[in-house]
């Protein structure tokens, strides 16, 4: 006789499922739904980085030609200018930019009265909704050859000029990193708050009777404490470093300052949308920025996972 099999208590026939959440499906379905029209349907066009595209043809009719698109892209004379311009400036989103929500994380738990607290907390997170263009364009007039920030600066010795047509690094790096940081500081401190806030206080109170310092706390509790949420977001940092803050570059570069302000996204928009459009190039190059970031964000994971026992997954 064969043995019976038992049943896993478990397992739920999708019948069952669905009469049981049949709400929870249906709010669910316009987030499907948008994920897979926008986000999924669209990924069918990066087969126009293996074809001499044409749009007369179409996706469907336009020839294969292997990587010769990829081989243009690396060898192409502006490709290298706009991936170093997009490590450097990654890597001061990755150091000042992400280091900016934690400092003011710890310096806004460290208010004992609360109203004022939350006055600051929420004025902080007014300029992450303000749209990029009404961004831009405050900095332009704030930079310009006769702007409020410009006439302080020259106060202070520095040459009255444009500071946005200036080509000499790192005045564009430096100018898009301090952009990045007002504009996302607060809102980007909202975990790092939550969790700073969510340490047992007795660790601190014991802290200081033992005579432990204010600093001596944060470094050897808060910080800890909050670690695996550092990482988790600087992992995820890492798999955006090709498109965070682009849209604003975007927005402020003109070709005098190509050379320092160009990234490989507005190199990839440029080649779809400029003048003699190469959609194949294109695709292209949004492919290899789509795979770099997919790898950086798999080979930061395991790192951190192997060096701090914290990791995304």
């Amino acid at each position: 006789m064969k043995a019976k099999t038992k049943k896993n208590p478990y397992a739920v026939s999708w019948k069952k499922d669905w009469q049981k959440n049949k709400t929870v499906y249906l709010i669910f379905l316009p987030v499907f739904l948008y994920f897979l029209i926008f986000h999924y349907l669209p990924m069918f066009g990066l087969v126009m980085a293996f074809q001499d595209f044409s749009l007369a043809k179409g996706v469907f009719r336009s020839p294969f030609n292997g990587l010769d698109n990829f081989i243009e892209l690396f060898s192409g004379e502006a490709f290298p200018n706009a991936l170093k311009n997009t490590l450097i400036m990654a890597a001061f989103s990755l150091t000042i930019g992400f280091a900016a929500p934690i400092v003011f994380a710890l310096l806004i738990t460290s208010v004992k009265n609360k109203k004022l607290r939350r006055t600051c907390q929420t004025i902080s997170y007014l300029p992450n909704f303000v749209a990029a263009v009404v961004v831009t364009s405050l900095v332009k007039m704030f930079l310009t050859y006769d702007g409020p920030l410009t006439a302080l600066l020259t106060s202070l010795g520095f040459e009255q000029q444009n500071w946005l047509a200036n080509d000499k690094p790192p005045v564009f790096w430096v100018i898009n990193c301090l952009m990045g940081v007002w504009q996302s500081f607060g809102y980007g401190s909202i975990l790092f708050v939550a969790s700073i806030m969510n340490i047992n206080g007795d660790l601190h109170e014991a802290a200081a009777i033992d005579g432990a310092t204010r600093w001596q706390r944060i470094w050897k509790i808060t910080i800890p404490s909050i670690m695996p949420m550092i990482v988790m977001m600087f992992v995820l940092q890492i798999g955006l470093i090709f498109k965070t803050g682009s849209d604003k570059i975007l927005l402020l570069y003109m070709p005098q300052t190509y050379s320092v302000a160009d990234c490989l996204y507005t190199y990839t928009y440029r080649l779809g949308f400029g003048s003699s459009p190469d959609f194949g190039l294109a695709a292209a190059s949004g492919l290899f920025q789509s795979v770099a970031g997919t790898v950086l964000l798999l080979l930061s994971n395991k790192l951190s996972r192997k060096w701090s026992d914290a990791s995304l997954y």
